[in-house]
């Protein structure tokens, strides 16, 4: 077989190939940088030889071919790290589960991938991100070889999802907590208001892939506590694919309810929790030829991992000491690390960052195995919770997530409601917006701060998984000091004034000391 040579340096690699695909470049000017004439190329504008300017999808038809692309591949394999097994699966395969039972995992070949250095894929990455180019302006698309190496442009159903914003949270970190390097990854900032967008243009697309091939799927469906709902139901109505989502009746937002309604699903609203929704979406899609969506199907969580190699790129891939992930059904949770440990394995970084689960105190199963040291692990019966969309009391990742936290040192740490909610409320009056979710990891935060596990000079990442939009009504409450049982010490209701000047010039001199 004949050997590849490693590209020697950048420059050189760009003189050969096209940062954004492996077309060759006109112009190369210095390491990092492309020619005007190529960032248009790249972007599908009108360099087209067709003419066809604004059919990006027929541009990226016309593109030549990352070279060696044909050398990457994935599989499914059992998730059972250290332990050998010959059983793996064709990701064209409809299976969620291994032999035994256990999950499965999409192991890629690294050492295909590693043909090429770090100083090549970091290049690639920061190249095409952001871009109009197909399918590369996508946060996920734009780290396609690491995520569905196999699958056409083509059969992509992308919304240019990912390429959030890495928040400075400059005042909440310096006056709320003495910390200096604080940042939120804003993932609610997508297409459907949250991080679910990442995984599910990953799982649609393969969905699309697998019926063009010919596959008697009917459907895709879900059982969701709101986001999940959301995301499948706008993928897979931009694919023309049929949605079903289980809803568990009265316990999710009416944002959340509406989008999966407005994007033509069927929406079955069951009188259950999402535990209950689950087993009843997993018996349905045994028998009937509907494709399963949650993350119990591995493929959600390749698109999930590339926020972690995003927040490395927006660091100039430098690694944060922490990052405090809100956790239900913990797929996310392994998700980041996955993106991390990539990047590490294949020399783009050193380590991987430590890792904070953060739970809400009313569905903290895995707060309570942390406790014993991983070593007793029940599912609980999950109680009603403001950050609704982490209402889970039986994981499917359980396991995924205690071999992340494992590997990256990682903390779990709980918040109670009023807790989750006035953490939020804190970070909102320093200029954000955030949903009870993040209300939970701010929270879990403040508490580490107050241990002194996380450090005031740690640069620390917390995840926002949803925007505050979707969940008005719990910021309503909390304002209006409507919850029982809370303090509300953060509330800023509006301030009833009579259509008089001399009342409003009252208020306003009191409220703003004059």
């Amino acid at each position: 077989m004949a050997t590849i040579q490693q590209p020697m340096n950048v420059a050189s690699l760009q003189a050969r190939k096209s940062v954004c695909a492996g077309t060759p470049l006109r112009t190369v000017r210095s390491a990092g940088s492309v020619s005007r004439t190529q960032r248009l190329r790249c972007a599908g504008s009108a360099t087209s030889s067709s003419g066809d300017a604004t059919n990006i999808r027929n541009d990226a038809a016309r593109r030549a071919p990352l070279e060696n692309r044909d050398r990457f591949s994935a599989k499914y394999v059992p998730f059972s790290p250290g332990a050998d097994s010959d059983e793996s699966y064709h990701l064209d395969e409809v299976i969620y589960r291994s032999k035994n039972g256990g999950l499965l995992d999409v192991q890629h070949d690294m050492e295909a991938l590693s043909i090429y250095g770090p100083d090549y894929w970091k290049n690639l990455f920061d190249e095409r991100a952001g871009r109009t180019s197909w399918p590369y302006g996508s946060g996920v698309w734009s780290k396609k070889e690491w995520v569905l190496p196999g699958i056409s442009d083509d059969d992509i159903v992308s919304m240019f999802e990912g390429n959030s914003n890495l928040f400075w949270a400059e005042r909440f970190g310096k006056e709320e907590l003495g910390m200096s390097d604080l940042w939120v990854k804003q993932c609610g900032n997508s297409h459907t208001g949250s991080f679910k967008d990442l995984g599910m243009t990953v799982l649609v697309s393969q969905v699309n892939r697998l019926r063009k091939q010919g596959k008697p799927l009917v459907a895709v469906g879900c059982a969701s506590t709101g986001d999940t709902s959301a995301a499948l139901s706008a993928y897979a109505a931009a694919a023309s694919i049929p949605s079903i989502v289980f809803l568990p009746a009265d316990k999710i937002s009416l944002a959340q309810l509406v989008q999966p309604i407005a994007n033509g699903a069927l929406v079955l609203s069951i009188d259950t929790d999402f535990d209950g929704c689950m087993r009843l979406i997993r018996e349905v899609t045994a028998e009937l030829p509907i494709y399963l969506a949650n993350s119990l199907n591995s493929l959600r969580l390749e698109g999930q991992k590339t926020a972690a190699i995003e927040i490395l790129q927006q660091f100039n891939w430098e690694v944060p000491d922490w990052v405090i992930i809100p956790g239900g059904n913990l797929g996310n949770v392994y998700a980041f690390f996955k993106g991390f440990q990539m990047c590490k394995e294949l020399g783009l970084t050193d380590r991987v960052p430590r890792m904070v689960v953060a739970q809400a105190q009313n569905a903290n199963p895995l707060y309570q195995a942390y406790k014993s040291g991983f070593k007793d692990f029940k599912p609980c019966k999950a109680e009603d919770t403001f950050a609704s969309a982490i209402q889970i009391g039986d994981p499917v990742s359980i396991d995924r997530a205690i071999y992340a936290l494992t590997e990256s040192n990682g903390v779990v740490e709980e918040a109670s409601e009023e807790e989750l909610m006035d953490a939020a409320a804190r970070a909102d009056l320093t200029g954000m917006f955030n949903c009870p979710h993040t209300g939970v990891a701010l929270a879990a935060l403040i508490k580490l701060r107050e241990q002194g596990v996380i450090s005031p000079s740690d640069r620390t990442v917390v995840i926002s998984t949803a925007h505050g939009l979707k969940f008005t009504n719990s910021k309503i409450a909390y304002h209006a000091k409507e919850i029982e049982g809370f303090a509300s010490t953060y509330a800023n209701p509006p301030v009833t004034v009579k259509e008089d000047f001399s009342a409003v010039m009252d208020v306003l001199k009191q409220k703003l000391s004059m």
